[in-house]
């Protein structure tokens, strides 16, 4: 049975961090590219973060301009986990996080956890 199970949210001050880890199982988690969505109330879900399977340029990395610069995202291949390191945090952060596995024409999505940047 696959599963994605985000944790790692909360609520923190403009200009925190916050590191999100997604833990994987039931399929090859190396193979697949991993991602991070955001989905803030009343907008669509967006694109924050991704990198690529061993497939496909294995490590690569992109990012959604609004967050190049402060949010790394990463992932550990050997304990099937993904990470998105977020810094320089900001209100416009707010948003329910994803995490996405997608390979060919299988996706897989998280529940989400919920990041509310606010003084």
């Amino acid at each position: 049975q696959v599963q994605l199970v985000e944790s790692g949210g909360g609520l923190v001050q403009p200009g925190g961090s916050l590191r999100l880890s997604c833990a994987a199982s039931g399929f090859t988690f190396s193979n697949y590219a991993m991602s991070w969505y955001r989905q803030a109330p009343g907008k669509e879900r967006e694109l924050v973060a991704r990198v690529a399977g061993v497939f496909s340029s294995g490590g690569t990395t992109t990012y959604a301009d609004s967050v190049k610069g402060r949010f790394t995202i990463f992932r550990d291949n050997a304990k099937n986990l993904l990470y998105l390191q977020m810094n320089s945090l900001k209100p416009e952060d707010t948003a329910l996080y994803y995490c996405k596995a997608d390979l060919f024409r299988s996706t897989y999505w998280g529940q989400g956890t919920q990041v509310t940047v606010s003084s």
